[in-house]
């Protein structure tokens, strides 16, 4: 720095300087070419000093001593300068590499190259190793609702050489490549913990820009993964080594649970990756795609055997998926029917997820975020027992695999209502399952009871749950301890980790209510405007499946509805009585109605009107089908009376000039919202603002 001004007054005063000092000595690599061989050059028996021309003009050449004078003449060469003698008009050098001959093009591309200081080296070995290109050597493809567009997880399943062993794949998207410790999107990330799902819209936990895009393992193009793979016993499926690591990957085929189903089925389905090949290269195509899923089926069905021998439950819940529109919102509540590899790939989600907590707990024994079920109370079993045994069976809750067991076996081939509601009585029964970190728990209370497995966590749905991110994060951790490179970055304690997991399940059980409440609030708007004693779609059939004193619990199959019904003094029969006085589970009929509260949420109200079964002029529908169409009309309403509102606010509004037209101040925002969200933002504090600033950009 004292060179520097002393030359910028100098320079001022008399264009002169004069160097006082060297604070830092700029050493870089030059490029030099050496000049044909003439006699001037003085050379000994054992070297040759040669002066060697730069490549910049400026720099003065450079006298380099080497045994390869002749080899090298119009090469270009990489020196560095060693020494300057102040009695020497030139600095002395020595050779680092050769970049070829002069005038080739590749030559003067490096040349380029390193003289603006830019260093593209190739990879190292190690570098490579962290993320294992699989675009050329495995087939991999995603099975997801139709209509996805987060896609958080592929797969991959081949026979290895020989036959005797095959290696499955789950590759799940890479969003801690993208979304960095810290950054705005993943302090943002972490106050959501989870995307949020409604009725009829989504809030998602990430950017769609990351969850619909660049994170997302859409088909066609490469995505950064982080994979598990295992290598099976073809025939046990024993585990003969297992990798964990970064991917890049490249989905082959993007499909959908029903054409994944309809391709096992041996059913025609069009593949839409396959629709512009010829016949011959289709059908090759078509049967390698088919061949995995059998194959990819069945490592499922004995992963889940596995576990059914441990005591693994098979519960039972509202399955629906979200259909969405451009916008991203959900239009639809679209039924799922159950196939086998809706099965299939939650058996591998569950494996990866098994495997990835014994990894990340193995490594770091007291600061591991996993999962935890814990075993439900007896006395919440007490509904389930009771009613299964007014059915005449017997229902054992003393373990997991007990209560699996007799489960199983309380099946009335006529009625198949009867083991569906039994199973939703047992999910009820159930504790909330909880993240947690493994420094607050001894070991035996990290069993997952529903599951049967000894650890779980979250690996395979980053883009919708911040403790998947978490546990990316811990895994490259191990991966990195485990080749040595050391931590990156300072773990979490157990202390830090065990807030995080507080935060992270009190948003879920937040969202959980929220959800709820939402498909409440559409079933109520759905019924609102009917009459119940004249509209049809208010009577429906339900299920008597608990007695109270002062009435029964029914469901209703065709809306997913669950409630009360209350006894009457006069009239409506609930339930046949036996000869013995005992009461009969029996289907009927019961009424539909809105209860209407000025300050509170709305909420249904049933009545039963028959107990004998309500004969539908139409077939009966699945429970998610009556969802569906329940979301669908309330929406279509919705946007009719909005409609309606804005045709009628247009009329009423007095027309304007072509002068008023072009020069009125825009509606949204306009200059006082803009000015007013400044001075919002400056009463916050910085990291605040900051915060709010990237959420609204």
């Amino acid at each position: 720095m004292n060179f520097w001004l002393y030359q910028t007054k100098s320079l001022i005063s008399s264009s002169t300087g004069r160097v006082v000092g060297i604070l830092q000595r700029n050493w870089r690599d030059y490029v030099v070419t050496f000049p044909p061989r003439d006699g001037t050059q003085s050379q000994s028996r054992n070297s040759q000093r040669i002066l060697a021309v730069p490549w910049d003009r400026r720099i003065p050449k450079i006298r380099i001593s080497t045994q390869q004078a002749d080899a090298l003449q119009d090469h270009r060469v990489v020196v560095r300068i060693d020494s300057w003698e102040s009695t020497s008009l030139y600095p002395n050098g020595h050779s680092v590499r050769v970049l070829g001959p002069a005038g080739e093009l590749e030559t003067e591309v490096q040349t380029i190259l390193i003289e603006n200081g830019i260093h593209v080296a190739p990879f190292s070995d190690a570098q490579a190793a962290e993320r294992r290109d699989l675009r050329e050597s495995h087939l991999v493809f995603s099975i997801d609702p139709r209509g996805c567009e987060d896609v958080d997880d592929t797969l991959s399943v081949r026979s290895l050489p020989g036959g005797k062993l095959l290696e499955l794949g789950v590759h799940i998207a890479d969003v801690t490549h993208f979304v960095t410790e810290g950054s705005l999107t993943d302090l943002e990330a972490r106050l959501r913990a989870t995307t949020y799902y409604l009725a009829d819209r989504r809030y998602d936990m990430l950017p769609a820009v990351l969850s619909a895009d660049l994170c997302s393992l859409l088909g066609g193009v490469d995505r950064y993964a982080m994979s598990v793979m295992w290598e099976l016993d073809a025939h046990t499926l024993a585990v003969n080594k297992v990798w964990y690591g970064r991917t890049i990957i490249r989905s082959s085929y993007q499909l959908h649970y029903e054409l994944a189903q309809a391709l096992l089925n041996g059913e025609e389905a069009e593949v839409p990756e396959l629709s512009e090949l010829g016949p011959e290269e289709k059908d090759a195509k078509l049967a390698e795609l088919t061949q995995a899923l059998e194959m990819l089926t069945h490592v499922a069905r004995q992963l889940r055997a596995q576990r059914d021998r441990g005591g693994a439950l098979e519960l039972e819940g509202v399955e629906v998926r979200a259909q969405l529109d451009e916008q991203r919102n959900i239009t639809a509540l679209v039924p799922r029917q159950p196939l086998e590899v809706h099965e299939t790939v939650a058996e591998c989600m569950i494996y990866a997820n098994h495997w990835v907590a014994r990894k990340i707990q193995e490594t770091f024994p007291h600061q591991a975020l996993l999962r935890r079920h814990p075993p439900p109370r007896q006395e919440f079993f007490s509904q389930l027992v009771d009613s299964a045994k007014a059915r005449g069976f017997a229902i054992d809750t003393r373990t997991n695999k007990a209560l699996a067991d007799s489960l199983d076996q309380a099946m009335d081939p006529q009625d198949p209502l009867v083991n569906r509601l039994l199973r939703m009585m047992a999910t009820a029964a159930m504790s909330q399952a909880l993240y947690f970190s493994t420094g607050l728990e001894s070991q035996d209370q990290f069993y997952h009871y529903g599951l049967a497995l000894d650890r779980y966590t979250h690996f395979t749905s980053p883009i919708r749950r911040y403790a998947d991110i978490v546990v990316h994060r811990l895994l490259t951790a191990a991966i990195d301890l485990e080749r040595e490179a050391g931590l990156g970055k300072t773990l979490a304690s157990n202390k830090e980790l065990e807030e995080m997991a507080q935060h992270i399940n009190n948003k879920n059980m937040a969202a959980q209510r929220a959800q709820k409440s939402s498909t409440a609030l559409f079933q109520c708007l759905y019924f609102k405007e009917r009459d119940p004693q004249t509209d049809p779609s208010c009577v429906a059939d339900a299920v008597i499946y608990s007695i109270r004193n002062n009435g029964i619990l029914v469901f209703v199959p065709e809306y997913g509805v669950k409630g009360p019904v209350y006894m009457k003094n006069r009239d409506g029969q609930v339930v046949a009585a036996g000869p013995d006085g005992s009461c009969e589970w029996q289907s009927g009929s019961v009424r539909i109605a809105v209860h209407s509260a000025p300050f509170h949420g709305d909420s249904l109200n049933l009545e039963v009107v028959s107990n004998k079964p309500h004969r539908s002029p139409e077939p009966q529908q699945t429970p998610s089908q009556g969802r569906s169409q329940l979301v669908q009309e309330v929406v279509r309403l919705a946007e009719q009376a909005s409609q309606q509102a804005q045709e009628k606010k247009a009329a009423q509004r007095p027309k304007l000039s072509k002068e008023e037209r072009e020069f009125r101040q825009s509606k949204t925002p306009n200059l006082y919202s803009l000015l007013e969200e400044v001075r919002e933002l400056a009463l916050m504090d910085l990291d605040t603002a900051a915060r709010v600033c990237a959420t609204t950009a």
